[in-house]
């Protein structure tokens, strides 16, 4: 596998390297948010609604920037301001986010209708696939996909 002999971790478990870099719910929200919201500026990570401090906000921009999840850019308009965009180590998580989201909802409840989660789970390489494609073509809009505008189909049964 690929990886920074360099690097000091607690073990050589998959599973402890992932958590050290992203374990913790700020990270994996702000990876949310660039995926799913379509956020890109420090301003709208910190007016998410999830309370994050600036502090805190900045150490985990960092943090992911560093493990090379995200990368900072200067904005197109104002040169000022920076841009966070992921990169494609941090797109590879969006198969980790769909199923984490699908199991909060489907366990623990969410304000996230059942119907829209429904056919996420039920298309999940479709949902994949628009997600990709939006990182790819920098997207600014929030991921809203269109099969989720469907109604009919095939109904779930468990």
């Amino acid at each position: 596998m690929v990886g920074n002999p360099r690097s000091k971790h607690r073990s050589g478990c998959p599973v402890n390297i992932a958590l050290e870099v992203f374990g913790d719910r700020w990270s994996l929200l702000i990876v949310r948010d660039l995926m799913v919201r379509g956020y890109h500026s420090f301003k709208q990570f910190q007016q998410s609604g999830e309370g994050i401090a600036s502090n805190i906000l900045s150490d985990r921009l960092q943090k992911l920037e560093r493990a090379g999840i995200i990368t900072v850019e200067a904005d197109r308009v104002d040169a000022r301001k920076q841009n966070y965009w992921l990169t494609e180590k941090g797109i590879s998580l969006a198969p980790v986010l769909l199923e984490l989201l699908i199991w909060g909802a489907r366990h623990d409840g969410s304000r996230a209708p059942c119907g829209v989660i429904e056919r996420m789970e039920d298309n999940r390489a479709a949902v994949l696939a628009e997600v990709r494609r939006r990182w790819r073509e920098r997207d600014p809009e929030p991921f809203l996909p269109s099969f989720t505008a469907r109604s009919g189909g095939a109904k779930r049964t468990r």
